[in-house]
């Protein structure tokens, strides 16, 4: 189980979040409809941080990626380095594994029209500080997005211009780990090429060669 100070599944800091959670949960009385925990390998030196729960998909399922259009890429691409047992994660009872990869969001809880507002972002930042202080020495951690980047380099209370994002760049932190870049893995992007599976792949052969 989480610690509270990484992940609260009762939390209701933010309430337009709480009270969009409440409407959905309404609208789709079997989706989880709760903040969704980080979901992997505890031990883990990659974490990959993406932005919110999508609404048909994390939100849906309990688990982050899992369910939807975001996820299929991600999944595939863990599989094939060997992070994961299975090549999809359609729901919690799926059998997916993790090995030494775990999966969190920037925000915990779903936003309206997938967009959090900044004192949303930054009221949940604290969670992602937690988390961030518990990973090994020398991990990585993925950035899918720009606002999962600024908010690691806000975690670990850097400036935002501390580091440009950059899909394929690669940052030193104060503390020896690294920061890496993608572009999300959402369908617009995955759809309109702007982030391709070779491309992808790429970031996952830049990330083998530092956790060597």
């Amino acid at each position: 189980m989480l610690s509270k100070t990484i992940f609260d599944q009762d939390c209701k800091a933010c309430p337009r979040l709480a009270d969009f959670l409440t409407q959905v949960k309404q609208d789709h009385p079997l989706y989880h409809a709760r903040p969704v925990a980080p979901f992997g390998d505890k031990e883990a030196r990659l974490l990959v941080v993406g932005l919110a729960p999508g609404m048909h998909g994390a939100n849906a399922t309990g688990r982050p990626f899992t369910g939807d259009f975001a996820g299929l890429l991600l999944y595939e691409t863990l599989f094939e380095f060997g992070y994961a047992n299975k090549p999809t994660s359609t729901s919690l009872n799926d059998g997916l594994v993790l090995t030494n990869c775990r999966i969190s969001n920037a925000v915990k809880c779903l936003p309206p029209q997938n967009k959090p507002t900044t004192d949303e972002i930054n009221c949940c930042n604290h969670f992602l500080a937690t988390e961030l202080k518990t990973l090994p020495k020398k991990s990585v951690i993925l950035a899918l997005g720009l606002i999962a980047h600024q908010s690691v380099l806000k975690a670990y209370q850097l400036k935002l211009s501390a580091a440009a994002f950059g899909h394929n760049r690669v940052h030193n932190l104060p503390d020896g780990n690294f920061l890496i870049d993608s572009y999300h893995s959402s369908r617009y992007n995955v759809q309109t090429k702007r982030l391709t599976s070779v491309m992808f792949k790429e970031v996952f052969q830049n990330i083998e060669l530092i956790l060597k």
